[in-house]
């Protein structure tokens, strides 16, 4: 990889997705699963209540000849497999399965879905589209406030070496303007302190918006760790992962590079946005113990359903993943509220 200075939205594109070398796409990796456990990977339950999600989705839109399922930030193809695992065989009929992953597709994968590298045509779809832990790898860049409380690019070299560069312009600025706001107030003469750190949303917000595009009918779901403008961390999110453990993020394509999401600059109007411990319960999964007389009466099922029991208390923490939001976008208004009160 070249060691040039540039932003942090350039050399993570490179890091990440670059055609030879890039951590997802390098041939023959491990892909996300060998390196971090989204929810997909902690547990069937997840891809259960994406079934569930799915099968209003389909009841709201009169159960439609083809349905679509696209996931978006595919991995290798784990959670359409659990899904299409656990749906009814006429739903699964008409059940169009289609990965969206800029990774090749992996071997072995039912040949049912549809592997692609970029997202369907502008309202080609009918069905529900989901991105679990998607957005938080669109590469975004990075800023800091200088000495005088100016906020200016941070530029980047491969090996990680970071140094201040222009002030922050144009649409970027006003992002900032609009979607930061930082919890350290600003001085007497109005500037802020120094060193403060943010990542800039829009190139998230613009990949959101282009997703939800590809819906003629149906529901976009992005699930991911998210952040809102009140609660922004003063010195950003920015962090890398490698073999399951928190690493800094150095862009040379040994590790993932994320940040956290900020799903509120990425809502359209009619969005409406959940934890995720909120909406798995409104798709039936929950952490609650099973009765103890099942032990004396059954016990292997017993063993089975506290297993289920301690995935789903995982998947539901508020202090973990229970605490990711999820942004539900209905297109063609059937599909509001189907995670709300009364929308089972």
């Amino acid at each position: 990889m070249t060691n040039e200075w540039c932003g942090w939205r350039e050399a993570t594109e490179r890091a990440l997705y670059g055609p030879d070398d890039g951590f997802y796409t390098r041939p023959g990796g491990p892909g996300p699963a060998g390196h971090f456990r989204t929810s997909v990977h902690v547990s069937g339950l997840y891809a259960g209540a994406v079934a569930t999600l799915l099968r209003r989705v389909d009841g709201a839109l009169g159960h439609p000849d083809e349905l679509a399922l696209v996931d978006v930030g595919a991995g290798r193809g784990e959670l359409l497999t659990g899904v299409l695992a656990v749906l009814p065989g006429e739903v699964a009929a008409r059940v169009r399965p289609c990965a969206v992953e800029r990774a090749a597709r992996p071997r072995g994968l039912d040949p049912r879905i549809e592997w692609r590298g970029e997202l369907p045509a502008p309202g080609s779809v009918t069905g529900l589209l989901f991105a679990n832990e998607w957005l938080d790898n669109v590469p975004v860049d990075v800023v800091e406030t200088d000495a005088d409380g100016v906020p200016r690019r941070v530029l980047v070299r491969a090996d990680g070496t970071e140094r201040l560069g222009g002030p922050v312009d144009g649409a970027d600025a006003e992002w900032l303007r609009r979607w930061w706001a930082p919890p350290l107030a600003p001085d007497a003469a109005g500037a802020l302190p120094p060193g403060l750190r943010a990542e800039i949303g829009r190139p998230r917000d613009e990949a959101w918006a282009r997703a939800v595009r590809t819906l003629r009918a149906g529901l976009a779901v992005a699930a991911d760790y998210a952040h809102e403008r009140c609660d922004r961390p003063p010195f950003g999110t920015l962090t890398g992962f490698r073999d399951g453990r928190e690493v800094s993020p150095v862009p040379d394509g040994s590790c993932d590079i994320t940040a956290h999401v900020a799903l509120d600059a990425c809502a359209g109007p009619s969005a409406e946005r959940l934890t995720q411990r909120e909406a798995l319960h409104a798709l039936g999964v929950d952490g609650r113990r099973p009765p103890l007389a099942l032990a004396a009466t059954d016990p292997s099922g017993y063993v089975r359903a506290l297993s289920s029991a301690g995935s789903a208390a995982e998947l539901t923490d508020p202090a973990g993943l229970g605490g990711f939001g999820w942004l539900l976008e209905p297109v063609g208004g059937a599909c509001a509220g189907l995670l709300t009160a009364g929308g089972a």
